[in-house]
């Protein structure tokens, strides 16, 4: 069946008009007419960090393919169209585990495995130190090891691993996990510059939620952030739900990345969109959801990944940054569109993966291959 869809190009202001099946068929675009009120028109949106959403965790023990399915119609529904899931530190048996549960998503339609590219593991090659470490089990950190990586790869498709370049042998480990098809960023560290440099140079090309999971008070220099942004080799994530960063530190990353070097990422965990209060969850233990949105590890200052979406992300940058919404979107489709090897162009023959929205933000429609997505 085939659909006619309207709307104006953010970057000109024309008029695109896309007919679509389960992709882009025909794109016309013209000059926008007096008077003439359309919404602008996107590409769906990606999140390369998603724990969990809607009640349902990667991470828990209940996870399972069918689970998976309804978090990612529900993260459809929100106008993210592509995600990755990302496990985080935990034994290799529940990462497999988890990382099976994924594969067999996949393996269920053409629709969800473009929807769910890889897994993301998030750890548990990381720091062990507090404030590096975040909330992530301390008795479940370990070094560094590709052929753990090797292993997991065997379960499931790994496309990317998060790990801290503290250790000697660092640079060995990550240009062996590279060399394997799956790429490393850099994240909940304590590396120094030296140590920073060495990982980027065998091959790791992303930094995991930069700005966070990092100690609370840092020398003013150097420090792992400032080697990361001055970093030209690494493309940065940032969590925009105005508790992981600041306007003005938001503001500053993004003037140091550009839009083609940073992207948005939720770190959304189960508990996105529910009610202000103490919870129990599968990682981090006891935390806190306040009022204002911040989930933070009860009784420290530490958060304990994000409550909100990426979707959220985009109308917190442009409400709170200097970004056109041009720009804003590069953020959560060109850029981790590119880390993902794909083009997100508006053109025909892409998969018709669509939304529609307002100039803050606000996404109206989302289309998935094509069909209209029930909104909640």
């Amino acid at each position: 069946m085939t659909t006619t869809i309207h709307g104006l190009d953010p970057a000109t202001g024309d008029v695109l008009e896309l007919q679509v099946d389960t992709s882009i068929t025909r794109m016309t675009r013209r000059p926008q007419e007096a008077g003439e009120d359309l919404p602008f028109l996107a590409p769906g949106l990606i999140d390369l960090q998603v724990n969990g959403f809607g009640g349902i965790d990667i991470n828990g023990p209940d996870v399972s393919a069918e689970r998976i399915t309804a978090m990612s119609d529900a993260l459809a529904g929100i106008g993210v169209t592509t995600w990755v899931p990302t496990i985080v530190t935990a034994s290799e048996e529940a990462i497999c585990h988890a990382l099976r549960c994924i594969a067999e998503t996949r393996a269920s339609s053409p629709a969800l495995a473009h929807a769910i590219p890889f897994a993301h593991v998030e750890g548990p090659f990381l720091s062990a130190e507090d404030g590096p470490r975040g909330v992530h089990d301390i008795e479940q950190i370990r070094p560094l090891d590709a052929d753990e990586v090797t292993r997991w790869q065997s379960a499931g498709p790994v496309g990317l691993v998060t790990v801290s370049p503290h250790t000697d042998d660092a640079p060995e480990q990550i240009a062996r996990i590279v060399s394997g098809g799956v790429m490393v960023a850099v994240g909940h560290t304590h590396g120094s510059t030296p140590q920073i440099t060495a990982a980027v140079d065998a091959g790791a090309s992303l930094s995991t939620h930069l700005g966070n999971g990092i100690f609370p008070r840092l020398a003013r220099h150097p420090n792992p952030i400032w080697t990361q942004l001055a970093e030209d080799r690494l493309t940065c994530g940032l969590i925009a739900d105005g508790h992981h960063l600041p306007p003005e530190t938001l503001e500053v990353m993004l003037r140091a990345k550009g839009p083609d070097r940073a992207f948005l990422v939720s770190d959304a965990t189960e508990l996105a969109g529910r009610e202000p209060g103490l919870y129990r969850t599968a990682v981090g233990g006891e935390v806190e959801l306040t009022e204002d949105g911040r989930l933070s590890y009860v009784g420290t200052e530490m958060l304990a990944g994000a409550a909100s979406d990426v979707a959220a992300g985009l109308r917190f940058v442009l409400r709170s940054t200097s970004l056109s919404l041009p720009d804003a979107l590069a953020l959560v489709t060109r850029t981790p569109g590119r880390v993902l090897g794909r083009d997100t162009t508006l053109r025909t023959g892409a998969v018709a993966d669509l939304v529609t929205l307002t100039t803050d933000g606000t996404i109206q429609q989302v289309w998935r291959h094509g069909a209209l997505i029930e909104r909640p």
